[in-house]
């Protein structure tokens, strides 16, 4: 997860806080030293981290404060001010019935992978959504669109290699404008239209002059900045260009998986008061979250993030293949062919540690990375296992019970080994009731209790 380090500071901290008999000045001067350092190291604003550093030691200082009180002022304000410099209530795109994003940033932001998967995120839930390419400069713009939009499933509008031709004598703004023009009574079929503009190196008058014009022309009901979370700090400035000059509605942080900086990019957005709506949380299509400082901090602190990860299974599944296995639970049915699909769905979901780490109750911090590798390398065998049985095998998993001699030739043929078949069909009885929790979570019908009794089942009874 982001910000891995921060979250690991500031539990250590607020339990040395809680556990504390008396909250004498070292206890204090070395929590606030480690969330300091914790802060910076994410990139944090400076005078952030000190104005942070100060309310605590006030509260901490003063005498007429009784113990048990502090204890509880602190943790408290620690979790109050961190929730304040991430931005605060979460802030929400309020679409209407139809509704269009023009998508800014410069070169390498990832704002046409990050348009591809915004634009699958509201088609699963309901949305039809196409995507039109407005990038005449970068030379693969148009290519990459298309094939991110067939990815997703989504439609595309954009200047085909015989437009280009025909317009190139034309400016790149003015090839814009034509994109536009050609596609605009098609577009009026969709009822969110996703709008890829180009980048630059920075924010210069070219850019400024071109995407004033395509707003005008088409009046976005947003306009939303794509900035990658390595920025750092220096999000803070690019903001704040964009908003003077573009008056953006808000903006999309990616890369949030792969850097240590998420902090600075994060507060930057939070300091010049422009929204951060979602997040990006990994390399595949589904990787994308709506961004809640209150759910991130709730994550920061091992405690799990239920609407995250409600929102990812919605994203990542097939849902006429879980509607399909819903049904056959319902008819106490269930086969290694359904556990088969429900475990391409699974690997669809990304790593065991971000899902795990979604779950109230399930510590990752003590879960070692070659355990989680493990259990991922596990079901890919799992999967391979299913895959060299026979229909009869697949539908009546009761017989490799009584036929030791099918389990041989099965686990031969997988390449994996007859104590991994055994296992599969030892816990074949628990995935087949975690099923029915997953039909439910898909819904959206699961709530804390039901969550935690999942992952008591990943911890004890299921041995990967």
């Amino acid at each position: 997860m982001a910000l891995e380090k921060l979250g690991q500071s500031l539990k250590s901290g607020i339990k040395k806080i809680s556990n504390a008999i008396f909250l004498d000045k070292k206890l204090i001067d070395q929590v606030i030293k480690d969330i300091q350092k914790s802060l910076i190291e994410a990139d944090v604003n400076i005078e952030l981290v000190f104005a942070l550093s100060q309310k605590i030691k006030k509260i901490a200082y003063d005498e007429t404060i009784q113990s048990i009180d502090k204890k509880e002022q602190l943790v408290t304000l620690i979790h109050d001010e961190i929730l304040q410099i991430l931005g605060g209530e979460a802030k929400e795109l309020k679409l209407q019935n139809s509704s269009s994003i023009m998508f800014l940033g410069l070169y390498g932001a990832g704002k046409t992978t990050t348009i591809a998967k915004l634009g699958k995120y509201y088609a699963k839930r309901g949305r039809k959504v196409a995507l039109l390419g407005l990038d005449t400069q970068r030379p693969a713009a148009m290519e990459q669109l298309r094939q991110m939009a067939d990815k997703a499933s989504l439609a595309y509008f954009i200047e085909t290699p015989e437009d280009k031709e025909k317009n190139s004598k034309l400016t790149h703004t003015k090839r814009s404008l034509e994109v536009i023009k050609k596609y605009s009574p098609d577009l009026k079929k969709y009822d969110l239209i996703l709008i890829d503009t180009a980048g630059r190196d920075g924010l210069n008058k070219d850019l400024i002059k071109e995407i004033e014009l395509l707003n005008k022309t088409l009046n976005p009901t947003y306009r939303i900045l794509v900035m990658p979370a390595d920025v750092g700090q220096a999000a803070k400035s690019q903001a704040d260009e964009f908003q003077k000059a573009l008056n953006i509605d808000g903006v999309i942080i990616t890369r949030m998986d792969g850097t240590s900086k998420a902090g600075g990019a994060l507060t930057a957005c939070a300091e010049t008061s422009a929204p951060v709506y979602f997040i990006g949380t990994g390399e595949q299509i589904h990787e994308i979250e709506t961004f809640n400082p209150e759910s991130f901090i709730q994550r920061l602190l091992g405690m799990g993030d239920l609407q995250a990860l409600l929102e990812h299974v919605k994203s990542a599944t097939d849902e006429s293949q879980t509607k399909r296995i819903e049904d056959r639970l319902k008819e106490g049915k269930f086969t290694l062919l359904d556990l088969y699909s429900q475990l391409e769905q699974m690997n669809k979901m990304g790593s065991m540690d971000k899902l795990l780490g979604m779950i109230p109750g399930m510590n990752v911090a003590k879960l070692p990375k070659s355990a989680l590798d493990k259990q991922e390398q596990k079901m890919k065998n799992w999967k391979c296992a299913i895959s060299s049985m026979t229909e009869q095998e697949i539908e009546n998993p009761e017989i490799l019970e009584k036929q030791t001699s099918r389990i041989a030739r099965i686990a031969k043929g997988s390449g994996t080994t007859t104590t991994e078949i055994r296992e599969l069909l030892k816990q074949y009885k628990i995935l087949k009731e975690m099923m029915g929790m997953q039909s439910g979570m898909a819904d959206g019908n699961i709530d804390p209790k039901m969550m935690q009794k999942m992952a008591k089942k990943f911890k004890g009874k299921m041995k990967f």
